[in-house]
């Protein structure tokens, strides 16, 4: 929309002053319309309809949704010192809460977000190059001191001790 301002016009190397089209200005205030619905939109149960429709059994649904998420989160944290994908399951626990609780919902958003800087983080040439550097250093430094042990002491076994 023209609004007769100066805002909508660049100047080229001519001279000639243009406007921008109106698909382009349309695709921007589209573009930000999304981003602020998706900030604002307020979260929604994913019950279906019938269940949503009665109050009772809407709360067992959430006390069922929150029972099956805590009991996956419980055992992505076992995982966590078992063998298995514990983080995968504490994370799939909470997509489960998401589903039913906005504070869940809000928590899954902000570790998406946390989880992507940090592989973005992870993948700068700068950041790999100094994390090779200091566990190379880290691995050299402790091969040094294995080795002045062994040097030292030797390789005495605990069931081989004489002296007791």
């Amino acid at each position: 929309m023209n609004t007769g301002s100066n805002r909508g016009t660049n100047e080229s190397a001519t001279g000639d002053t243009t406007t921008e089209t109106a698909t382009e200005t349309a695709a921007q205030a589209a573009a930000e319309t999304g981003a602020e619905a998706e900030e604002e939109t307020p979260h929604v149960s994913k019950a279906p309809a019938f269940i949503k429709a009665r109050k009772s059994l809407h709360l067992s649904w959430q006390v069922g949704v929150f029972v099956v998420g805590l009991a996956v989160i419980a055992a992505g944290v076992a995982m966590l010192v078992l063998p298995g994908p514990g983080w995968v399951a504490i994370f799939a626990g909470l997509a489960i809460w998401a589903t039913e609780f906005a504070w869940a919902h809000l928590v899954l958003r902000w570790t998406k977000r946390k989880v992507t800087e940090a592989a973005q983080k992870a993948l700068d040439p700068k950041v790999r190059r100094r994390n090779i550097i200091l566990t190379t250093t880290g691995l050299v430094i402790a091969g040094a001191l294995i080795g002045f042990y062994l040097w030292k002491y030797g390789l005495v076994l605990p069931w081989d001790l004489k002296d007791q």
